[in-house]
């Protein structure tokens, strides 16, 4: 019995493709080997793989690249190459064509050249010059007005920091006030006290009352001899008596 026909058809498992690919593909070679020995055949095979893996095999002595040329030469894909060189020719023509007109017309609107110019080309420049400072007109005032915004903002932080900076100095001239108010109430009260120790100790002995406490102090002694002009005496007769019998026996 004859084996079953196998139905061709993508293998989804990727291990069993990459199996089936590497032994199908070395059978492949093999084959187009034996073909080119046995029919003295010219062959190129090129392979590639799912992952973009590139496999090849010429006849011995070709390399590839002598395959693909006579393959060209074969099929007149020359002609083809030709062709497209024709059209890189023109492409570049009509390239340098366009450059010649851009150039003219950013000469023209500079206002050099004119002088090939026609009515219509110069009607069409003017529309084209207008609407282009219309453009820049706007674009202008946009950063015109961008400028005016911050200096409107650069304005209101200035005028914050110069608010801040006029109660800090206010805050400062008050406490100066309230500390000069506190020495001067201090002083008041130094000064009530010492009216008050100068009618306490009145000043006897000259015209002017003393000036300060230093000079009350000074003349203390002298408030003392003149308020208490008497001196203790002993109290005890017998020393009263001792002391005139002395005084009369030296008399």
């Amino acid at each position: 019995m004859g084996r079953g026909k196998i139905e061709v058809k993508r293998i989804e498992n990727n291990t069993s493709r990459q199996v089936t690919f590497s032994k199908r593909r070395t059978g492949l070679i093999k084959k187009t080997h034996e073909l080119s020995v046995l029919c003295d055949a010219q062959i190129g095979l090129i392979v590639f793989s799912s992952k973009g893996k590139l496999y090849e095999y010429t006849t011995h002595p070709l390399s590839m690249s002598q395959m693909i040329d006579k393959y060209l030469k074969a099929t007149g894909s020359r002609i083809t190459h030709q062709n497209n060189q024709e059209q890189m020719r023109n492409e570049l023509t009509r390239m340098k064509k366009e450059t010649l007109n851009l150039q003219l017309s950013l000469q023209r609107y500079k206002g050099d050249d004119l002088s090939s110019a026609q009515i219509e080309e110069l009607n069409q420049l003017e529309q084209q010059l207008e609407f282009s400072v219309q453009k820049v007109r706007a674009r202008k005032l946009q950063l015109l007005q961008q400028q005016v915004d911050n200096l409107q903002r650069t304005e209101k932080v200035l005028e914050k920091e110069n608010e801040e900076m006029y109660q800090w100095l206010m805050g400062k001239q008050q406490e100066e006030i309230n500390q000069q108010q506190v020495a001067a109430m201090t002083e008041l009260k130094l000064v009530g006290q010492e009216q008050q120790l100068f009618e306490q100790f009145p000043f006897f002995g000259s015209e002017e009352p003393p000036n300060s406490v230093l000079q009350l102090a000074a003349s203390l002694p002298q408030l003392q001899l003149q308020s208490y002009p008497y001196h203790l005496q002993p109290m005890q007769p017998n020393l009263q008596e001792s002391t005139s019998a002395q005084q009369n026996i030296f008399d």
